[in-house]
């Protein structure tokens, strides 16, 4: 077994079947899970999200092709956390843009034990502005597709730059999230993350602190078209991803935060979280 292993349809694997449309056109859709001790944690976000993305793609993969990969998963997976990739891909098909006729979806699961611990309270972020903007195309919005190609440009400016992230805008000059995460701002005890009806990804813990943590904490959320003017006058900033968790951004724009409450309660609110180590 190696440090990652790797299952290909099911079947422990490093090599790649070709031809594969998810390589040649980015013809799929991915889920990055946090597992601690196996488990896998807000599996039902993740299982919702992926069915969207596959009914969006019109892509016929099985109902249960997550639960699948994390029953594998979890046999093999490391004591403590762990980042399990899955990603489905419309499998092969004859040369051209256009699905054939009879599809037959490809799975490909990749477990990494994680270094860091989501549950501890890290250092706030230092972020940019990256100058890569995404594109508007609503049929894909909110989804976790495989073209990915905006966010590589732009981690590449960041890392250019010395910056721990980077907002992104659209071509309205509207923010829609970071690079690998989501946005929220606070106002006078409130929280305002970007609305992403035209792009970006809805990430599972966005959904989870505007239905879940947020409510545990009488935060009120709305989603709303935002500007960096509006991030750089807000109370405090975070973003937030599978396998971060909760991220509070300390420098933005030459704006400065030293104080996160909300940040701080909504971590906590996901360190309680079913499947965390802090999970009562």
């Amino acid at each position: 077994m190696t440090a990652d292993p790797c299952w290909i349809d099911g079947e422990l694997s490093s090599t790649l079947p070709l031809p594969d449309r998810g390589l040649a056109f980015g013809d799929g859709v991915f889920e990055t899970l946090l597992l601690y001790n196996g488990g896998a944690v807000l599996l039902d976000f993740h299982e919702a999200r992926l069915q969207a993305g596959l009914g969006r793609l019109a892509l016929p993969a099985s109902p249960t092709v997550l639960a699948e990969a994390v029953t594998r998963a979890s046999r093999v997976a490391p004591t403590g956390y762990a980042a399990l990739r899955v990603t489905v891909t419309r499998g092969g098909g004859p040369r051209g843009y256009a699905p054939p006729a009879q599809q037959t979806p490809r799975t490909i699961a990749q477990l990494t034990p994680l270094a860091s611990d989501p549950g501890t309270w890290r250092e706030p972020l230092k972020l940019g502005l990256s100058s890569v903007r995404l594109a508007k195309q609503r049929q894909l919005a909110g989804i976790k597709h495989l073209n990915r190609l905006e966010q590589v440009l732009a981690s590449a400016e960041c890392a250019r730059q010395g910056w721990d992230e980077a907002l992104m805008l659209d071509d309205d000059d509207h923010v829609i999230s970071a690079i690998a995460g989501n946005l929220f701002v606070a106002s006078r005890g409130r929280l305002v993350t970007p609305r992403l009806g035209a792009s970006g990804v809805a990430g599972t813990r966005r959904r989870a602190v505007i239905e879940r943590w947020a409510p545990a904490q009488d935060i009120a959320v709305t989603e709303a078209v935002l500007d960096v003017s509006a991030v750089q006058a807000a109370d405090e900033v975070f973003i937030c991803n599978s396998l971060q968790g909760i991220r509070p951004v300390a420098a933005f724009a030459g704006q400065r935060w030293s104080a996160f409450p909300l940040a701080r309660a909504l971590h906590d609110a996901a360190c309680r979280e079913p499947g965390m180590a802090g999970a009562q």
